[in-house]
């Protein structure tokens, strides 16, 4: 094997990580939201992935049928579709169980097990146990070469712009908007925000379910790299909890440095160990670091 081979070969591995990357930043964006104003343990973040996961699949079943002439148009509006769903479910999941237990996190990492479980069984009753793929756009398929040996997923990419699109858009909107406003003063001091006439319950709720619709936006990207099943979301939602506990809870900037650094060590860690244990050097990485700085990589004081 050439210099050059392995030169490709590594850099093709980085970007599978890249591609992890992604959807651990889309899973831990909406995680670190909910975390950090709220102090919810969401433990069913990965089935409001799973949503927006099958709202791709079904939207390419009904345009095949329906409209197959639109098929190599349907992805871009069945991502919206996506953050919808997911966004709905979030926000009834909140009105009709979370806004009982705040201030309980014990509770709530309880109750949305429990949510967890019930929509598992939603999925494989309405849908079925069996792993489903999405018939993706012809443009979404293929890989770009920049140089002989070297060949880049196209699928790859897109989720990479996906990542970056959504991740800016949330920046944005957390800077920028009425929404970011509320949730910045809620998070540096519910109190004081309620006395300035802050609605933090509707703040609350419309942020748990933004969280959610990104992590509907999360199961959008993974359909182009893996297929979905009714469990699909729950092998990412321990790598979304650590992704924001190692960046910092609250800290966007903490959650897209630990997404990269973990999905990188373990991807690069794939090339010379097996799978479990690159899962265990990662692993031990994070509570190594996590024992010196048990705040996290980018801690936020906030008063509540």
């Amino acid at each position: 094997m050439t210099l050059s081979d392995m030169m490709n070969i590594g850099l093709m591995q980085g970007f599978a990580g890249l591609s992890l990357f992604a959807v651990l930043l889309l899973m831990g964006l909406g995680l670190a939201i909910i975390f950090g104003q709220m102090g919810v343990i969401n433990m069913a973040h990965g089935e409001f992935m799973t949503i927006g996961a099958y709202s791709i699949y079904l939207a390419a079943q009904v345009t095949e049928r329906m409209a197959p002439a639109f098929m190599p148009y349907y992805f871009p509006i069945a991502i919206g579709l996506a953050f919808v769903f997911a966004f709905i479910a979030g926000w009834l999941v909140e009105w009709a169980l979370i806004r009982h237990l705040y201030k309980r996190p014990l509770d709530t990492l309880l109750a949305t097990w429990g949510v967890s479980l019930g929509l598992q069984q939603i999925f494989r009753t309405f849908i079925g146990p069996k792993e489903v793929s999405p018939t993706l756009p012809e443009w979404l398929m293929g890989s770009w070469t920049p140089h002989e040996g070297l060949d880049i997923p196209i699928n790859g990419l897109f989720v990479l712009v996906l990542t970056a699109l959504a991740t800016g858009g949330v920046l944005i909107a957390l800077h920028k908007s009425r929404w970011g406003l509320r949730v910045r003063a809620t998070v540096a001091n519910r109190t004081m925000a309620n006395a300035t006439g802050i609605d933090t319950q509707k703040t609350d709720r419309l942020t748990f379910a933004i969280g959610c619709g990104i992590a509907g936006v999360a199961g959008a990207a993974f359909t182009t790299i893996g297929s979905t099943g009714p469990t699909s979301g729950s092998l990412y939602i321990v790598d979304a909890f650590l992704v924001v506990t190692f960046g910092g809870a609250a800290s966007l900037l903490g959650t897209v440095v630990s997404a990269f650094g973990i999905a990188q060590t373990q991807s690069i860690s794939e090339f010379f160990m097996t799978g479990s244990m690159a899962k265990v050097l990662t692993l031990s990485l994070i509570v190594l670091i996590l024992m010196m700085r048990p705040q996290g990589l980018f801690a936020v004081k906030v008063r509540r």
